[in-house]
């Protein structure tokens, strides 16, 4: 779903002296021009590929096998009452008119309304974007507070990995997050429950939020997801900052500038630490759109009402319009964090942008 990746270009070249290093651009004539450029060509892939989305995510709840209908009224239903609930749905129509239909009212925000509440014969609370409202307002807050953490937790841990390569600490580090990485979520997430529940009766087993509630009104509860995701996520971090900095650790401007006698502290921070980061932008990009929509096995873990929840429900009830509106969402959001990724990277390696005009 993307157009590029600029961070294949972020390898530096041979500067002259300790300061010269890769992140110094070369005088830029059009100042933010290939940057704006650059973004507006981002921007417009993004929404075409949305739209490709769109009507690939149409098209494969259609493909979905059952009649939404029928699934919604029972199989006790009478072929009238599921011929009336198609037409109300707007099932009886072709299905480029239906698609271009929905499109046209998913670019203004209306993604249709529930077939279950349509069903019921309900003319309040039937909108599906209302219904999405909650869960992936829930989702965002622990995705949120998962990407805080994770995000210095990460990047501290395989900058330490990195500098102390084939040390004590390196070794340890690399096995701890070599471990959290392969183990399957659900996994992890049992092991953290019986040692913090069952064993040390410290922590909720689940994360329950009331309707209408805010899942921050209860913090205790939310601690076991954040640390089952910060585990899982942060490890692939580590791992990814561990090895720009290892890499970077080699470049000769890195043993110019120490011996050039700058201290190892200065060393690290200004000329391989924003060089590594680079190249670990994407990862901590992929990680947060993992924990906006990859996160359903954590929820179902901990009953915990977020929009990866709330989307097997709605696939397991055939309601195709909030499984169509969900999946928008989610693709939306993904392609917002990888401009956001990759406009990341043009900041951290100024020399990008005059590669970008």
């Amino acid at each position: 779903m993307r157009e590029f990746s600029v961070t294949a270009a972020v390898a530096p070249q041979a500067p002259r002296s300790p300061d010269a290093d890769p992140n110094t651009a070369a005088p830029e004539t059009r100042h933010s021009h290939p940057v704006l450029a650059f973004l507006g060509r981002r921007v417009a892939a993004a929404i075409l590929t949305l739209v490709v989305a769109s009507f690939l995510i149409f098209a494969a709840t259609e493909a979905l096998p059952g009649n939404p209908a029928t699934a919604v009224l029972g199989k006790g239903a009478s072929p009238q009452e599921v011929r009336q609930l198609d037409a109300k749905l707007g099932l009886d129509h072709p299905f480029v008119v239906r698609y271009l239909d929905w499109l046209g009212d998913a670019v203004t925000g209306n993604f249709g309304n529930s077939a279950a509440a349509i069903a019921q014969g309900e003319t309040t609370g039937a909108s599906v974007l209302g219904l999405i409202k909650d869960p992936l307002l829930n989702s965002a807050v622990l995705a949120a507070m998962t990407a805080l953490l994770m995000i210095p937790f990460s990047l501290g841990l395989g900058v330490l990995a990195g500098v102390r390569a084939g040390r004590k600490t390196d070794h340890a580090v690399s096995v701890i997050a070599l471990i959290f990485s392969s183990m399957p979520e659900f996994v992890l997430g049992a092991v953290l429950i019986f040692v913090f529940f069952s064993k040390l009766r410290l922590l909720p087993p689940v994360a329950l939020v009331q309707p209408g509630q805010s899942p921050l009104a209860n913090l205790r509860q939310l601690v076991l997801p954040v640390l089952t995701l910060l585990l899982v996520t942060g490890a692939w971090g580590i791992r990814q900052m561990r090895a720009g900095v290892v890499e970077v650790m080699d470049r000769h401007y890195v043993t110019m500038a120490r011996l050039n006698g700058y201290r190892e502290r200065r060393v690290i921070a200004h000329y391989v630490v924003r060089n590594a980061l680079a190249g670990s932008v994407q990862i901590t990009a992929q990680n947060l759109q993992y924990l906006m929509g990859g996160i359903i096995v954590v929820e179902e873990v901990y009953s915990y009402p977020g929009i990866g929840k709330f989307l097997v429900s709605a696939v397991a009830a055939h309601d195709f319009r909030e499984v169509e509106a969900v999946a928008v969402v989610l693709a939306a959001v993904y392609l917002l964090i990888n401009i956001i990724a990759d406009l990341v990277v043009v900041f951290l390696v100024p020399k990008l942008r005059t590669q970008l005009a």
